[in-house]
């Protein structure tokens, strides 16, 4: 990979993470008081893992925006300590994973972790925690070679008001052979077997077709006027459509709408 590739990738990798970041961390999260199971019953859950998958587990916390990260026998081929002491990070990023996976495989983590909230935000709350997404990503090991390790991700607890609250990342080494290119990952429902493939199942849905010429008129330069104009709608129905666009991919801004879109194939 060339320098200006490294570039381009960091600055899109940098911005669908800063899409997850802002929709994640400034939900309206209420004060329930009626959880099924307590944070400290979720992090005895994500300790269980560690141990018995040999996992690296990552339990995340979007309300306090924190981190309780559990090192199962893997961390050691990975590098990292391999005891169950709980390591607690003030965020929700566990960014010491993040810099061992490889910079390809980091940009299609996040964005099929995007794609995962979109479609859970559909799902009824109770059945949320069916649904996990996995992927084969490379992380470097701990001579600096990559080497295969299978991603899994689980939103393991939401509010009665439909926000998520907590998310499981599990890693393990993976028997698959390690690839030159990124491979792509996949929604599953443990419950019924169901698999789903989001670039061909869920993305192309997720704009509408009014949606996806707005924003193509965006990324040719158009302000919301000159768009209303072309379009023969109102300005308040241009600025309505932009809202929606922002919220349904996470961004906070129309230029990180049309990047997500083009990564996702939008447009």
């Amino acid at each position: 990979m060339n320098g200006s590739a490294i570039l381009i990738n960091n600055h899109n990798e940098e911005n669908i993470l800063h899409t997850l970041n802002e929709k994640l961390l400034k939900q309206a999260f209420g004060d329930d008081q009626h959880q099924p199971l307590s944070l400290t019953q979720y992090r005895y859950m994500a300790l269980m893992y560690a141990r018995i998958e040999n996992s690296i587990a990552v339990l995340s916390d979007m309300k306090a925006n924190k981190s309780y990260i559990y090192n199962g026998r893997v961390a050691k081929v990975l590098g990292f300590d391999t005891n169950d002491t709980l390591e607690e990070i003030n965020s929700i990023w566990e960014e010491d994973i993040f810099n061992k996976i490889h910079p390809d495989d980091l940009v299609e983590k996040h964005l099929l972790e995007l794609q995962f909230f979109n479609m859970l935000k559909a799902v009824p709350i109770a059945e949320r925690a069916d649904y996990h997404v996995k992927s084969s990503i490379r992380m470097l090991d701990k001579t600096g070679r990559y080497v295969a390790v299978e991603h899994r991700m689980f939103y393991v607890s939401s509010g009665v008001n439909g926000s998520f609250w907590l998310a499981l990342c599990l890693y393990n080494l993976s028997a698959e052979e390690v690839t030159a290119a990124s491979s792509a990952g996949v929604i599953l429902n443990s419950a019924t077997g169901v698999k789903i493939i989001p670039d061909k199942e869920d993305c192309s849905k997720l704009l509408s077709a009014r949606e996806k010429e707005i924003l193509q008129l965006i990324r040719r330069g158009k302000m919301s006027k000159e768009i209303a104009d072309l379009l023969y709608i109102s300005l308040n129905t241009v600025n309505r459509h932009r809202q929606n666009i922002l919220e349904k991919l996470r961004v906070s801004n129309s230029l990180e709408a049309c990047r997500i879109a083009e990564r996702m194939h939008l447009i």
